[in-house]
């Protein structure tokens, strides 16, 4: 029970896993296959009796598995924060598509975004990352030795405010190539003010973000890779702090 709540909690807050396309009895039974899996080699040892006990073990356990999903979560996050930025400077911050993901309606580079970082989530196997994350989280974090803490969640709370930091690193070709545009645009609009730049700079602005946007997708694995992987390693630390 112990091992299934950590699995289960893990499959509600990491990318992918915790996705509302994958059917309910789909999840259950991974969940079920994972448990059986790493039940011969992380079995619990002894635990405190009593009803007190009992709930802090549970939720240890829970709070254990979705520590170590949201340390990966907030990447796909700062995905979803570079497409709200490129939403405002390509002009489609108001176009909206509905997210599979959450089945909220986001911008629709946020939800094109969040879709790219999944499926290089999948592409690079960060599931088995995780996997083998959570199997050796029972070996130094064992079923009732730790609760999260006060320092785990301040921890917590300052990587959540890196999401702002990855979003602006993912768009920063597009913001460079923009501010450019407005620049020049200023310029030009200061020497003809006759000429009707606002609309042609709109309609610039678009095609060049567009343009620059799938330039730079070449190297967005890579730098996923190099986030997720830092995002897996803060969970870990995350994971130590519960101690």
């Amino acid at each position: 029970m112990f091992i299934g709540l950590r699995v289960s909690s893990l499959f509600v807050s990491a990318p992918f896993l915790s996705s509302a396309s994958i059917p309910t009895p789909v999840k259950a039974a991974l969940v079920t296959a994972i448990t059986f899996v790493l039940y011969p080699v992380c079995r619990p040892g002894a635990v405190e009796p009593g009803t007190v006990g009992w709930v802090g073990i549970v939720s240890g356990e829970i709070v254990i598995g979705l520590l170590l999903g949201l340390a990966v979560q907030l990447v796909v996050e700062g995905a979803q924060v570079a497409g709200q930025l490129l939403g405002v400077q390509a002009g489609y911050s108001l176009v909206t598509l509905l997210d599979p993901q959450t089945q909220a309606d986001l911008p629709v580079l946020s939800t094109f975004n969040q879709l790219l970082a999944v499926l290089i989530f999948l592409q690079l196997d960060v599931h088995h990352w995780l996997l083998r994350g959570l199997a050796a989280s029972f070996a130094y974090l064992p079923p009732g030795a730790g609760l999260a803490k006060l320092t785990t969640g301040a921890t917590l709370l300052q990587a959540a405010g890196g999401i702002w930091l990855a979003g602006v690193q993912l768009a920063a070709p597009v913001l460079v190539a923009t501010l450019l545009v407005d620049i020049t645009l200023g310029f030009v609009s200061k020497a003809s003010p006759q000429m009707p730049v606002l609309f042609v700079g709109l309609s610039f602005k678009t095609l060049l973000s567009l343009l620059v946007f799938g330039g730079t997708l070449v190297f967005w694995p890579k730098s996923l890779e190099r986030q997720f992987a830092a995002g897996i390693s803060f969970g870990e630390r995350l994971l130590h702090l519960s101690r």
